[in-house]
This record gives C-alpha cells, sequence and structure tokens, in this order.
C-alpha cells in the first residue's frame, strides 16, 4: 500500500467534493459558498481544525485556469479573433470556471486534514493542548 488507501482517497474526494462532514459524510461542511460550518450539524464535528488558507485558490489557478488559458491562447494563435471575442468568452469562461472549482477544492482540502490529521509542521504539541477536550473529534486509524 502507498502513503493512502484507496479508500481514504475515496473518503476525501467523496466527502470533501459533495461538501460534506469528513467524520460521518452526511452534515454540511459549509454554511454558506466558501465559509466553512462551526460545526456538523449531524455529527458535531467542530471544524476550527480547519485551515485550508489560500489552497483552493492554488488549486482552481494551476488546474482550472491553465487549460482554460491555453485553450484561449490557442484560439488567439489560431483563428486571431478580434479582442472583444476573448472579453465575451475567454474571459467569463475562466471567471466561472475558477469559481465554480473553489468550493470542491476547499471541500477536498478540508477532509484531507481531517482524514489525514494534518496539522502545521511544529505545533503538534500546541494542538494537543488546546484540542484535549476534543480527543474524540479524530477519526479512527
Amino acid at each position: 500500500m502507498g502513503l493512502f488507501t484507496n479508500e481514504k482517497f475515496r473518503w476525501i474526494v467523496e466527502s470533501g467534493w459533495k461538501g460534506r462532514c469528513p467524520r460521518c459524510g452526511k452534515g454540511k461542511m459549509f454554511d454558506g459558498w466558501l465559509k466553512l460550518a462551526d460545526k456538523c450539524e449531524s455529527c458535531g464535528l467542530d471544524y476550527s481544525f480547519a485551515n485550508a488558507d489560500d489552497g483552493p485558490a492554488f488549486f482552481a489557478l494551476c488546474i482550472t485556469a491553465f487549460p482554460l488559458t491555453f485553450v484561449a491562447v490557442w484560439v488567439q494563435v489560431a483563428y486571431d479573433p478580434p479582442w472583444w471575442v476573448h472579453m465575451l468568452t475567454s474571459v467569463p469562461i475562466l471567471g466561472v470556471g475558477c469559481l465554480a472549482t473553489l468550493r470542491p477544492f476547499k471541500g477536498w482540502l478540508v477532509a484531507s486534514q481531517y482524514v489525514n490529521k494534518a496539522v502545521e509542521a511544529g505545533t503538534e504539541g500546541l494542538w494537543a493542548k488546546l484540542n484535549a477536550r476534543d480527543a474524540g473529534d479524530q477519526p479512527e486509524g
């Protein structure tokens, strides 16, 4: 087996991309478009552990914007349309493509943090002290 099992990866993708609680898979992870809920409505998981920072934007730009930009450049080189064609097609497609993927990427990152028990390097002791009362919030295994 590798660093993670197929089961673990499937769970991260399923709960994260659907915006479901990474512990129970039932409650909502989000309270709004990008704002995380305070806790899971179903199992009570406290989402204060989650810290996605700029990760969703990074993935949206690298995975979504780069290929779409490549297509826009290819259209320009192959067909040489006027600038307004890009304003009516390329710019909206890039904007919608990036904005639409932010939530799934954030859900995926939060689910990954929970399932993999991720903490910022060097802060394990601090996290253990801060979350000693929440010992039941960590996944098994």
